[in-house]
């Protein structure tokens, strides 16, 4: 029986869990560091993410913040990690994915495009032709990236906004939802607005 252990009982989890099922996982259990947790869903959570040599079968962590999401994936064997890709996203045949991200559904990526180690691209957003996106990073909801974008490692791009073509952000940025993105970001910290403009810099993530 093919079998997924999904390290984050949560909202992201349930999601996760559900393109698990699709790409035909019969088998799928939980771990979360939260003891009053009993199931996600339908699925039961088993144990804490500590144990997760007890359980035999492939991983993937579905934990929002890029930081403990880093952590935990480093702690595990990568063989054992998966990137899932929902059956109804749209991703050309020679984008590299790396292991541990998930491609929620809706989803377009275009041609030429990297996505390295631990990312999240999620629902309805589209990365364009010649993307490089670092590890780590999440791309929310309905939020695109036009060609030729480079997205520094742990960066988060909100949900809805835009950056526009040929533009690089460098590691440890938050970009506001909704906003816009037309120049260079070359100082991690959080930009919001139309254009998006820094409001708070961040000493190290």
């Amino acid at each position: 029986m093919k079998r997924l252990i999904i390290i984050g009982a949560s909202g992201h989890g349930k999601v996760v869990a559900d393109i698990a099922r699709l790409r035909g996982y019969e088998d799928i259990l939980f771990l979360d560091d939260n003891q009053d947790l009993t199931n996600c869903g339908k699925y039961p959570v088993v144990g804490k993410s500590s144990e997760i040599n007890k359980f035999d079968g492939n991983v993937i962590v579905a934990i929002g913040n890029a930081k403990i999401r880093q952590k935990l994936q480093q702690s595990i064997d990568s063989t054992r990690l998966v990137t899932l890709i929902h059956p109804d996203a749209v991703v050309a045949e020679d984008v590299s994915i790396s292991y541990g991200s998930v491609i929620m559904a809706g989803v377009i990526i275009n041609s030429g495009t990297v996505i390295r180690k631990g990312c999240i691209i999620n629902t309805a957003s589209s990365v364009d032709h010649d993307c490089n996106i670092g590890e780590f990073c999440h791309i929310a909801i309905g939020a695109h990236l036009a060609g030729s974008v480079k997205i520094g490692n742990k960066t988060w791009i909100g949900a809805g906004a835009i950056v526009s073509n040929n533009i690089k952000i460098c590691d440890n940025c938050m970009i506001g939802a909704g906003a816009v993105v037309i120049k260079d970001i070359n100082e991690g910290g959080v930009y919001i607005g139309v254009p998006a403009r820094l409001t708070t810099v961040f000493e190290k993530l």
